[in-house]
């Protein structure tokens, strides 16, 4: 019988269950009804829910899977629109097309009551809505997944708005977090080929970045951080934040009036320089990622305000990254060996990021590698620097990164999608834009510092420690070696790829056919049963023999519906 291990820890988290029980009819409902199966999950869904899948043709046949995926997504709420998001940044891991298709996702939602905003408000803070604004507009300005935001004015008169967490989101997020964390595990045990894709790395790095993105106080921590980044910029807007009406729920920040930075028309008619504009968003973004190390990682339009001096404000601060030094100039020498042709210092600085792992023989795959690099780069250098999209060669550096399965930081794949859309809205500014000609001074700077005498002497200190450790640690790590060799204490672990996958379906087949022994043996001891005539008669037949040929009718059904959901007749 297949092992129902992990199906029963699910059954005993009795909590979870309608949740898993909805997860699982919307995946069936979207065409992935045989994947369930390959997870064991399908005996947590009803027989007639089974019977009715087969029986119906569900969505249209020309959605992709992509698609389909997506909608499924969509359908489930917050968690799962999160985790399409952040899977839309990881093209390396899901490939292009379902990370395209997840890009689609918008994440906004019906706003949830007043009443329940003044509970949280109230219960958080300690005090009366009216003991800290003058008012407070009901009705939303904004509504997503994890909380909405109200404007308001405080006592003292200034204009504020209030980000306030929906009920019970953190409650959901985790149940939901829960349960793709089993799927993840039932994924690598029944589909061992997924492994390749990280499955549970992936609901790891999805539950650590939206459990900082459901705690208000450290989306305050970055706030004050770009405060103080931007404090001598003043071009760049960052809203101050009233500590003393901060919790894990609540956030009060000043209010920004500006316009849309993508609402040409409404920038044009105030006059405002777009070019300037343009200059000023380009200048900060390549400042957070060049020289702070420390980014606004959702940079779409909605987030950015032009005020009426041309200041640049930037709002929302759920999502930020940091970079290490290492990586800061890592992009500052790619952009270098771009400009100077030179496709070798690329390649290594991609070695230098851990794109080109030990376990990997480049040797094999660099000729195709350079020569599809050679092929997107070439035409930048015919192309003069007004033409020239500089995050579209970023993309596409990407695209050939992914082609060639090398492992790419998700800090790079961030950073490739911020300035895709900060390269986008440029463009709409002032389609004459240089671009590169704004990342100079930031390039010039770091390369400056990579090579400069005191970035060069920790780096040879740094090597030298671990040469030293290695030394000294190799002889220990010799005679523990060969002590485990003489004791017989030494053992090699081999992990076949795919042979639990093989073993169940063995186990499934054996199952099939004693099954249908089963039902052919009913079968022929009917047959006798009639010919003998024992028993009473049902319709002017043997009773008995009756009821063995309709048992064995729907045990018959019931297998041939197991095989043909199965896809292997």
């Amino acid at each position: 019988m297949p092992n129902l291990s992990d199906i029963l820890k699910i059954r005993a988290t009795y909590k979870n269950i309608s949740r898993i029980s909805q997860i699982l009819n919307v995946f069936i409902k979207h065409g992935f009804g045989q994947f369930i199966e390959v997870l064991n999950l399908h005996r947590l869904i009803p027989f007639r829910k089974r019977i009715k899948i087969i029986t119906e043709g569900g969505i249209p046949e020309s959605t992709s899977m992509a698609e389909k995926l997506r909608i499924a997504f969509t359908e489930l709420g917050p968690s799962y629109i999160k985790l399409a998001q952040l899977l839309s940044t990881r093209p390396d891991l899901i490939t292009e097309r379902y990370a395209e298709e997840f890009s689609k996702l918008q994440d906004r939602v019906p706003p949830f009551p007043f009443a329940d905003v003044k509970n949280i408000i109230e219960r958080d803070i300690g005090k009366r809505l009216d003991e800290m604004f003058i008012e407070i507009d009901e009705i939303p300005i904004a509504a997503a997944s994890i909380g909405q935001v109200h404007k308001a004015i405080l006592k003292d008169g200034s204009s504020v708005v209030v980000k306030v967490q929906r009920p019970n989101i953190a409650v959901i997020i985790e149940k939901d977090i829960s349960i793709m964390r089993t799927i993840a595990n039932l994924m690598v045990k029944y589909i061992p080929e997924s492994e390749m894709f990280n499955p549970v790395g992936i609901v790891e790095e999805f539950s650590k970045a939206i459990r900082k993105e459901l705690n208000f106080i450290e989306e305050t921590k970055n706030i004050k951080i770009f405060a103080k980044n931007f404090k001598n910029v003043s071009k760049v807007k960052i809203p101050t934040v009233y500590s003393e009406y901060i919790s894990t729920h609540v956030i009060v920040m000043e209010w920004i009036e500006g316009t849309r930075i993508d609402n040409i028309p409404e920038l044009e008619k105030r006059g405002i320089n777009k070019h300037d504009v343009a200059q000023v968003l380009v200048d900060s973004y390549f400042k957070m990622i060049l020289e702070d190390g420390f980014f606004h990682a959702d940079p779409h339009p909605g987030n950015l305000f032009v005020l009426q001096d041309g200041t640049i404000g930037i709002v929302d601060f759920g999502m930020a990254a940091w970079l290490t030094p290492d990586v800061m100039e890592s992009i500052a020498a790619m952009l270098v060996a771009v400009v100077r042709k030179d496709y070798n210092a690329l390649i290594d600085q991609f070695i230098e990021l851990g794109m080109i792992t030990d376990e990997m023989d480049f040797e094999k795959i660099r000729g195709g590698f350079m020569s599809d690099l050679i092929e997107i780069l070439v035409p930048l250098y015919e192309s003069p620097l007004t033409e020239i999209n500089v995050a579209e060669y970023l993309d596409a550096v990407t695209r050939i990164s992914v082609k060639h399965k090398l492992q790419i930081p998700s800090s790079m794949i961030l950073i490739d999608k911020c300035l895709l859309i900060v390269e986008k809205i440029v463009r709409e500014l002032d389609n004459n834009f240089n671009v590169i000609t704004a990342a100079t001074p930031y390039t010039a700077a770091l390369i400056r510092k990579r090579y400069g005498p005191k970035r060069m002497f920790t780096k040879i200190e740094r090597h030298m420690t671990e040469l030293s450790d290695s030394l000294i640690a190799t002889p220990k790590k010799v005679r523990l070696l060969l002590r485990r060799m003489i004791n017989n204490e030494f053992a090699m672990k081999i992990n076949l790829v795919g042979i639990e996958r093989m073993i169940r379906d063995i186990d499934r087949s054996t199952n099939r056919l004693a099954f249908s022994i089963i039902v052919a043996s009913i079968i022929l001891s009917s047959s006798i049963l009639t010919l003998s005539g024992v028993g009473g008669r049902i319709f002017d037949m043997p009773a008995i023999g009756t009821v063995g040929f309709i048992m064995a009718f729907f045990l018959g059904v019931w297998l041939l519906i197991s095989i043909l959901r199965s896809g292997r007749l």
